[in-house]
């Protein structure tokens, strides 16, 4: 019988609410045994609800049963967080993105590599059903060869921008806070970028708080508020990104992720989510059919990305929500920030190894579980 990875979570915020639930209870190969946060006392409430113990950083670091540690604090705070686990001896994953700065990141990852710990990072949504099912068409080649791509998403930033929020903050615009979702989808079904050019914006940089407490007063916005780019992959697939935040808000949201093959063109779902249709328009056709379901994990799933890299820990292989193809994705963010502030393509540095897709199977109700075939790959 594997042993399971005892865990701890740092960061008792909203995030939390979503990551508890699923490692709790949905994961034999997680045991959750602590949770912490710079305000002790949401630590408290959190270990309360869920059963489990509040512990300090200190606490955690010096527990030695404790293999992996989940951290859910914002952007700004991931380097010095994620540093001194990593410095501590503890594999971590977090919540994305890996850094605010891509130096940061880049150290962090040779911190990982020296200490040889494990190093993972969301968004986990590509394991989920629908990009796992789109690859499983990509792969097929039942669209031939991808020749291009596009995905775009708006959003009424105001909504979300409450003045001192992380999404007013650097790390928080919409290309790093949710455009990444669809460039890491892109990552793992496409591989690698070669090159980048882009623009970003911030419009309207100087807002009006419309809260009770502050009404009428001014804060800033210190992030894109809008990012495009063009993405050429080491594949050959030329793709394009449109990230814009000055728009309305769609609920659900409808993003547009799209792949063009030479055979047919593929419509993506919400790569915010684990679930959703993937549809697919064969050559000489002109309505779509909907794909059915190849992968399991079509619910809200978050935390999916570290059972599995606890799986991976098992059994002495790579992960797949993995520090470099995290890095990579950073890196093509900033990539079409500098691209922006130079007006120049800009070559990208780093890559990574395109990972297996997840093993088909348990497509029914039991989709709560990383199987057995895959602990065995």
């Amino acid at each position: 019988m594997i042993k399971p990875v005892k865990i701890a979570v740092v960061g008792c915020g909203m995030i939390s609410e979503s990551y508890l639930p699923t490692m709790l209870h949905n994961f034999n190969i997680l045991e959750v045994v602590g949770v912490c946060d710079a305000a002790a006392d949401k630590a408290q409430k959190a270990a309360e609800k869920y059963g489990v113990k509040a512990m300090t950083m200190e606490e955690i670091l010096a527990d030695p049963s404790i293999e992996i540690v989940v951290n859910l604090t914002t952007p700004t705070a991931h380097y010095p967080v994620i540093k001194k686990l990593l410095e501590g001896g503890k594999n971590v994953y977090t919540e994305k993105i890996l850094t605010i700065e891509l130096e940061q990141a880049a150290e962090l990852l040779k911190t990982a590599n020296e200490k040889k710990l494990y190093l993972g990072s969301a968004p986990d949504t590509f394991l989920g059903a629908a990009i796992q099912t789109a690859r499983f068409v990509v792969d097929s080649g039942m669209i031939g060869n991808i020749t291009s791509c596009y995905c775009a998403l708006n959003r009424d930033g105001f909504l979300f921008g409450v003045p001192g929020n992380f999404t007013t903050k650097p790390g928080g615009g919409i290309g790093f806070d949710v455009g990444i979702y669809s460039i890491t989808a892109l990552l793992s079904i496409l591989g690698p970028v070669t090159e980048v050019s882009g623009v970003t914006r911030t419009i309207n940089p100087q807002r009006k708080d419309l809260t009770l407490e502050h009404f009428g007063e001014t804060y800033p916005i210190q992030n894109e508020t809008l990012m495009a780019g063009t993405l050429q992959f080491t594949s050959g697939t030329v793709g394009t990104v449109l990230f814009d935040s000055n728009s309305t808000f769609l609920f659900p949201e409808q993003p547009a992720l799209v792949l063009i093959g030479s055979l047919g063109v593929m419509y993506m779902a919400d790569p915010n989510s684990f679930g959703g249709e993937v549809k697919v328009i064969l050559k000489g056709n002109s309505q779509p059919m909907v794909m059915q379901q190849s992968h399991a994990y079509t619910a809200e799933c978050r935390g999916l990305g570290v059972a599995e890299m606890a799986w991976s820990m098992r059994m002495g292989r790579k992960n797949r929500a993995n520090k470099e193809m995290a890095y990579h994705a950073m890196e093509v963010l900033h990539s079409i920030v500098k691209s922006s502030q130079s007006r120049a393509n800009v070559e990208l540095q780093s890559t990574f190894e395109k990972m297996p897709p997840l093993p088909r199977g348990h497509v029914g109700p039991d989709i709560f579980r990383i199987m057995e075939e895959d602990a065995l790959m």
